[in-house]
């Protein structure tokens, strides 16, 4: 399908065209198929004539899109970059770390949304992504805080977080979910997701598992990353707060009273 050699890939449009293809069958919405040939389009062409791509194309590529775009779209470029490269078995030439996004370019994940990635890991049987979004969106961690979710922690129940944070708890279906998976994949302690050779999944490939994900689920591609994930955690959490304020503040009020009942200083009338 493509040349390869240690030092580089060809990239090919019949390469691309398979890989696009591979989306479509697999149910990636339409658009979302055509901002990928898009992306890859703009990649072929960057390329020099024998259209080569080295270990450090992609950073270059990168720094050449962030002259005429945001930062939000590069990233779905290089993301696209990525997800091609994983298809044809040549991740070392990926580029690991996306660019961080100020707040206003970032992508909202609605609960909908969420509950449509778990629904399309299911009817596709892909019980790893499945676990990895919903770890994100229900503990809140980053994807350098991933290994901390271990066999241990989930026999605990919490993860125990960096810098004397604290720890997050594991909700009890996620922490069934996460043993019985480990135990069917021959993860007696450590980390839960690791790679077939048994090292940590890095962040490229998390990121490529819940991308390819949101492209089956029909979302913007955008949208499918831990960091959306995260995001969607934290709302929630502020959300279950607000709604909880007012019963606290409440309690708060009956209680004073109640002491000012029991031990109040009574004001003597002059």
């Amino acid at each position: 399908m493509f040349h390869r050699n240690p030092a580089a890939i060809a990239v090919t449009r019949q390469s691309i065209g398979e890989y696009l293809q591979s989306l479509t069958e697999r149910g990636c919405a339409q658009e979302t198929v055509q901002t990928y040939q898009r992306s890859l389009i703009k990649l072929y062409r960057f390329l020099p004539r024998d259209h080569l791509l080295y270990r450090d194309t992609l950073e270059q590529w990168r720094s050449e899109l962030l002259r005429s775009y945001t930062a939000r779209t590069v990233n779905v470029n290089i993301s696209a970059a990525n997800s091609y490269l994983e298809y044809v078995g040549a991740r070392e030439f990926q580029l690991t770390r996306l660019l961080p996004l100020p707040e206003e370019e970032q992508p909202e994940l609605t609960r909908k949304e969420y509950m449509r990635l778990l629904e399309r890991a299911s009817q596709d049987g892909n019980e790893r992504a499945y676990l990895l979004t919903k770890s994100f969106a229900l503990l809140g961690l980053t994807v350098q805080e991933l290994p901390l979710l271990t066999v241990e922690a989930a026999e605990s129940g919490e993860v125990a977080k960096p810098g004397g944070e604290h720890p997050v708890t594991i909700p009890a279906c996620l922490r069934r979910e996460l043993l019985s998976y480990a135990r069917r994949q021959g993860v007696p302690s450590g980390p839960v997701f690791v790679t077939r050779s048994g090292r940590n999944m890095n962040r490229t490939a998390v990121t490529d598992s819940i991308q390819r994900l949101a492209c089956a689920a029909r979302l913007d591609p955008g949208k499918g990353n831990p960091r959306c994930l995260r995001k969607l955690y934290q709302k929630t959490q502020r959300d279950i707060w607000e709604r909880l304020r007012p019963f606290a503040e409440q309690s708060h009020e009956r209680l004073i009273d109640a002491e000012q009942i029991a031990i109040g200083w009574e004001e003597n009338a002059d």
